[in-house]
C-alpha cells in the first residue's frame, strides 16, 4: 500500500527539480558588484570606516522658527483656550438637545 507523502516534502522536491532544469542566466551586465557596501565601499571594514571619518554625514539644517514662544505657554493661556473649548462644546450640545 502506497503512503500519503508530505505535501511540504513534496513542494520542496518540485523546486529542486524546477531550479534544477533552470537555465543558467549567467553575469549580468557590468559583471558582478564588488562585495561590501552598496554605496561602494569595498569589502575592508576598516576602509569604510576610514571613509566615514573623512566624509562625516552633514548634519540636517533646522527649519526657521517664524512665531514660536521660546517657553511653554502661560498659564492664562491654557486655561482660556480650555474655557473657550468648554463653552464650544456646550453650545454644540445645547444645540444638539433643542432640535
Amino acid at each position: 500500500m502506497s503512503e500519503a507523502k508530505d505535501p511540504e516534502r513534496l513542494l520542496a522536491e518540485a523546486l529542486q527539480a524546477q531550479a534544477r532544469n533552470a537555465p543558467h542566466p549567467g553575469p549580468p551586465p557590468g559583471g558582478w558588484p564588488e562585495p561590501g557596501l552598496l554605496s561602494g565601499a569595498g569589502a575592508s571594514p576598516l576602509e569604510r570606516e576610514r571613509l566615514a571619518l573623512e566624509h562625516p554625514p552633514g548634519k540636517p539644517a533646522a527649519p526657521p522658527r517664524r512665531g514660536v514662544p521660546a517657553g511653554p505657554l502661560p498659564v492664562y493661556w491654557v486655561l482660556g483656550l480650555a474655557a473657550l473649548l468648554g463653552l464650544a462644546t456646550g453650545a454644540v450640545i445645547g444645540l444638539i438637545t433643542l432640535f
